[in-house]
């Protein structure tokens, strides 16, 4: 569909107003009049942008929340090239989730729509490009001769990914980020040694 300026302002609009009230709420008790209610729109403007409804719109709604996950973790996700910007990343994301607390938007959302073609590629997409910069910022270290040569950073980096999201998943069942914080700092070490 294509859509004119205002009708993609209209269309964020509802997007970006649905994830802040999801944010506040459990996924599965939110309603399609709640989201009008919330975002000052009518049914049909709704059907109209969401043709398939509810879980169209959630869809969306996670895609517009992944992509905040590594906005949040901008300018220092994609500049670890020093040891205290390894430190800003992690104090960064530490900060992100404690703020989120025991909810996690992104993983009710996907839990509503896990069925809706798309779902598990959103997750996909946000895991690849979030694990590239990690590695990325490994190989910068590399060349700096500040981390080991053979080191395999595709395989730490999907470990710092794999223990922030366990951590993640502690906190959600704790309340606690230490786990989370554990994770990513035994990694840091890992890459020191």
């Amino acid at each position: 569909m294509k859509l004119t300026a205002k009708g993609r302002a209209t269309r964020q609009r509802i997007i970006e107003g649905a994830a802040q009230h999801l944010r506040s709420e459990d996924a599965s008790g939110v309603t399609l009049d709640d989201i009008r209610a919330i975002t000052g729109t009518s049914k049909g403007q709704i059907f109209h942008y969401f043709p398939d409804g509810k879980e169209e719109l959630f869809l969306e709604v996670a895609k517009y929340e992944a992509d905040r996950v590594l906005e949040d973790q901008q300018p220092h996700l994609g500049a670890l090239t020093s040891w205290p910007a390894w430190e800003r990343w992690r104090d960064s994301v530490v900060a992100r989730y404690r703020a989120q607390g025991r909810s996690c938007p992104l993983g009710t959302l996907l839990g509503q729509v896990v069925t809706t073609p798309g779902a598990a590629e959103v997750v996909t997409v946000m895991t690849e490009q979030w694990q590239a910069h990690v590695r990325a910022g490994i190989a910068a270290m590399q060349a700096a001769g500040l981390v080991r040569p053979e080191l395999d950073g595709s395989r730490v980096a999907g470990a710092f990914i794999a223990g922030i999201q366990g951590g993640v998943q502690m906190l959600r069942s704790t309340g606690d980020t230490w786990h989370l914080e554990a994770a990513l700092d035994t990694l840091i070490e890992h890459l020191k040694r």
